[in-house]
């Protein structure tokens, strides 16, 4: 008796060192963590920048504001680490809140990004494109329309096969994803072994070495597009992890709402992969991470996916540019990161249920 005591006390006093914050403070406080993430993410390069120069360099472009910097270090802040800092975090907003959108659709907490095959057909599309010899452009806009058509042909076989519509997408996507990944083989055994083979390896790994100002401007479009309807139908998410009878019964069509989350999910997808490559984990680890700190309200999950996502590439790109004296590929770090990270979550998860 004496010890239940004891461990009610501790359960207890456990609880008390956990501060009651709302919904709406946890996503102030995310916000906030982000904003340190992004501008400190500034000050880490091989050329140095301190962080009063940083804060004058950016002023410098609304306000009329005295140089005391050199014209190398505005042009490292502007041209190289504003475009590579916007769009890992543009990156990362989308591949996180698309995993959390999809693991809601499917009602599978191991779903992604990929589990319609959007990456495959990204990957395909951009070695076909360095097959060809395509500018920087072309690879980008023909990773983007493969991963289009790629979803596209995966919703009309789950949509027309029989049984139950989720589970025909999750093997339809598993199909058509293995023979887009079998075409992206064969393009790298039939290309050049001493240019084209080590242009689309090095894309497939994932990288934002490559950013570049009009790549931001123009993937913005493709992004805001998708993620205003999953911020708008976040709720609607709600119900549909607790079943299309819920979502009847509610006066929604989970089928029309399933459709535009999925259309939603797969734009951002396409327009991420296409200008960094192959980026897997974020998706998967960052909606899990957000649930153990938000909960399972879309309502909330949504906004802190994509802040977290945000946060954890600009971190790992950190890394990526800093650790080694040749940079490495961020699909490599994602998956040295967020493998181990995936683990901790699944063994909490477990003691938490005992």
């Amino acid at each position: 008796m004496e010890q239940i005591h004891i461990l009610t006390r501790l359960k207890r006093q456990k609880q008390s060192l956990v501060l009651p914050l709302t919904p709406n403070q946890k996503l102030l406080g995310m916000g906030v963590l982000f904003a340190i993430s992004f501008f400190g993410s500034f000050c880490f390069g091989r050329y140095p920048v301190s962080l009063s120069q940083l804060v004058r360099i950016l002023a410098s472009s609304v306000l009329p504001i005295e140089k005391t910097w050199t014209p190398a270090m505005a042009a490292v802040v502007f041209n190289i680490r504003l475009p590579r800092i916007m769009l890992s975090s543009m990156v990362g907003c989308c591949l996180s809140v698309a995993g959390a959108s999809y693991q809601g659709v499917f009602r599978n907490p191991m779903a992604s990004p990929d589990i319609l095959g959007a990456t495959s057909g990204a990957a395909f599309g951009a070695a076909l494109a360095f097959l060809l010899g395509a500018s920087t452009s072309v690879i980008t806009i023909s990773s983007f329309f493969f991963s289009i058509i790629t979803v596209m042909i995966v919703y009309y076989i789950g949509k027309w096969a029989p049984g139950r519509s989720v589970m025909n997408l999750i093997l339809a996507g598993i199909m058509v994803s293995s023979i887009f990944t079998a075409g992206t083989s064969f393009i790298k055994l039939v290309a050049d072994p001493n240019n084209e083979l080590p242009a689309i390896t090095y894309w497939l790994m994932g990288s934002f070495s490559a950013a570049k100002q009009y790549e931001v401007i123009t993937i913005a479009g493709p992004m805001l597009l998708g993620l205003l309807p999953l911020l708008a139908l976040r709720w609607r998410i709600n119900l549909l992890t607790m079943g299309d009878e819920a979502c009847r019964s509610m006066g929604v069509n989970p089928e029309e709402v399933r459709m535009i989350v999925i259309i939603a999910s797969t734009v951002i997808t396409a327009a991420s992969v296409s200008v960094s490559g192959m980026i897997g984990w974020v998706g998967l680890v960052m909606p899990h991470l957000c649930r153990k700190i938000m909960g399972n309200n879309y309502t909330y999950l949504m906004p802190a996916s994509m802040i977290f996502g945000a946060v954890f590439m600009l971190l790992v790109d950190n890394i990526s540019r800093n650790l080694m004296a040749t940079e490495i590929p961020i699909g490599i770090l994602t998956a040295f990161i967020g493998a181990p990270f995936f683990a901790v979550l699944i063994f909490r998860r477990d003691s938490e249920n005992v």
